[in-house]
């Protein structure tokens, strides 16, 4: 979806009340754009000299830039969830404790529960105009293929242009591949065992080693074979149509999708709240013409650099609609770059600069750091720099507070409200603690220990991901690393200071560091009384399996098919 609204008309998208927000200064806009998959190490202000990235460096130097800023998980749909509503995504639900780390089809009944309340609700009911385009993955239908319950019209948008999912390597018949390669070898394995046994029957009746009725029992193993061996050669057709389209509100316009052109979009008369979440720079990296083989990195490459022209389109079209003293723009990355994207030699995903790990691994920092910006004119200071721990759950009592000038709703709240930090009123973050779940399972914790002469930075591992090969640095081989089984569980935990040891490559022992039982005592005993209690969780085995009754279709299923944006 690389030209929604970016090289046709982007100053559509910005036309949200040009004249009525002139009246209403005391109440920004608000424009969040949020990357899919980037490394923090991937971005010029974070330190990357080979990848060009001058809009977003320029939003950096007008605005302030975080250098802790973290996402709640270091997978998709649960950090989405958590940035929308402030709150760990094991409060909602939006996990599991089976390995469905993210949500599998559109077509599931997972998703973010309606209950939930998000800052694009609270805002519509304040007066704004919602928007979100780009990437969902929060769920689409409970019951039936239009109850909408977990769209995002139900979660306070007004407009929505986008896909429900995201980009998947699936999507272009690409690799890695996300569904298509592990369907298709279970599918032919199963059609494999099923004319073994027929044959099998077969010939013990032809031997007579076999005397019961047989026939109809072989023809319908032979039935099956035939059916799963079918399959496996189409699940790629279906996983097309049934995941990789395009919707605008509730209405499918165009499925398959047509990765090469999209064009859209809104335009209302209010102040707004504009969520724009970018398909880039997940796999399977479709980059138009203007930006191939342009940069020093391959296609991933390209593809950041193609990131922040789209960037660079939207502030521009700020500026030349008058927007952009009145509007307080956000940009992050919903979680660190996937180390284990490759198709052959080629890397297709992120670099997380010198934290370890990334997307996935559970607690380590190269995951769940992720670049944030926030700029605002005339009310942010231009180049600040902040060195305290944030969270991407942040965001939301912070546009609470600035948008419908009222306090969060009466509900547990894990973020903080950033704006005395920000604009340089307070040296300190609100967060003391913060957890860093993999899935259900506490991972990791960090506490900042603050006294008068120094700030310790302290984290703690009760679980790490086995990497592998042996001494690699991610668990290649694999989608992404398992949160339990395949894991290592410390006692005593790793200990490291984050302070000096950004990435944790020197854990501390009682013979390093003299405070070594009182800290990790203190973590656990922060861990035990912070523990987060599970509540429903929508991403389970049964929640989160493809549902002909629920897929959204542009036709009468199963004969889904149209392009109206034609």
């Amino acid at each position: 979806i690389n030209r929604i609204i970016f090289r046709t008309h982007p100053e559509l998208l910005l036309r949200l009340l040009h004249a009525e927000s002139h009246s209403c200064q005391s109440r920004p806009n608000f424009l969040l754009l949020l990357a899919d998959d980037l490394g923090i190490g991937d971005v010029g202000c974070y330190g990357n000299s080979t990848i060009r990235t001058p809009n977003i460096d320029r939003l950096a130097e007008g605005g302030v830039r975080l250098t802790q800023h973290l996402a709640a998980e270091a997978v998709c749909t649960p950090s989405r969830a958590a940035f929308l509503t402030g709150r760990y995504p094991i409060r909602s639900g939006m996990t599991s404790g089976n390995g469905h780390r993210v949500l599998q089809w559109a077509a599931g009944s997972g998703g973010l529960p309606p209950e939930e309340i998000t800052f694009a609700k609270i805002l519509k009911e304040q007066g704004y105009v919602t928007g979100l385009i780009g990437k969902w993955h929060l769920g689409l239908n409970c019951h039936s293929s239009s109850d909408h319950c977990h769209h995002p019209l139900s979660h306070g948008f007004q407009h929505f242009l986008g896909m429900p999912l995201g980009m998947m390597g699936d999507c272009a018949g690409a690799e890695p591949s996300e569904k298509r390669v592990a369907l298709q070898r279970r599918l032919h394995l199963w059609g494999q065992a099923c004319a073994l046994a027929a044959l099998t029957l077969a010939a013990g009746r032809l031997t007579r080693l076999l005397r019961t009725p047989w026939w109809m029992l072989v023809l319908g193993l032979a039935a099956l074979a035939a059916v799963f061996l079918a399959a496996s050669r189409h699940v790629g057709d279906l996983i097309i149509y049934a995941d990789c389209f395009l919707m605008r509100n509730h209405t499918v316009t165009q499925q398959p999708l047509r990765l090469e052109r999209v064009a859209g979009l809104i335009h209302k008369h209010r102040p707004f709240l504009l969520f724009v979440s970018f398909l880039h720079v997940h796999v399977p990296l479709v980059t138009t013409a203007d930006f191939r083989g342009r940069s020093l990195h391959g296609p991933y490459g390209d593809n950041v650099e193609e990131l922040d022209w789209m960037v660079g389109r939207v502030l521009r079209a700020l500026d030349r609609e008058g927007l952009t003293d009145n509007t307080l723009v956000y940009f992050a990355s919903d979680h660190g770059g996937s180390l284990e994207s490759r198709a052959g030699p080629v890397q297709l995903g992120g670099w997380n600069g010198v934290y370890r790990g990334g997307k996935g691994m559970g607690g380590w920092e190269g995951g769940i750091r992720v670049p944030g910006i926030f700029r605002w004119p005339g009310v942010l200071p231009a180049g600040r720099v902040v060195d305290e721990p944030t969270s991407m759950m942040d965001v939301f009592p912070t546009v609470v507070l600035l948008g419908a000038n009222v306090s969060p709703p009466p509900r547990v709240i894990d973020g903080k409200n950033l704006m005395p930090l920000l604009q340089g009123e307070t040296p300190h973050s609100d967060h003391e603690f913060l957890l860093h779940y993999c899935e259900v399972f506490l991972h990791a914790a960090r506490w900042v220990q603050r006294d008068r002469e120094y700030t310790h930075i302290w984290k703690v591992h009760f679980m790490t991901p086995n990497f592998h090969p042996e001494g690699a640095g991610a668990c290649y081989g694999s989608k992404v690393c398992p949160c339990i089984g395949d894991v290592t569980e410390h006692d005593p935990p790793l200990l490291f200071d984050l302070s000096t040891d950004p990435g944790e490559t020197h854990p501390l022992t009682p013979d390093s560091e003299p405070e070594f039982h009182a800290v990790v005592g203190r973590l656990r005993q922060e861990a035990a009384r912070y523990s987060l209690s599970q509540v429903h969780q929508q991403l389970g085995s049964i929640y989160n399996i493809w549902r002909p009754w629920l897929q959204p279709c542009c036709g009468e299923f199963p004969r889904c098919g149209c392009d109206l944006e034609e």
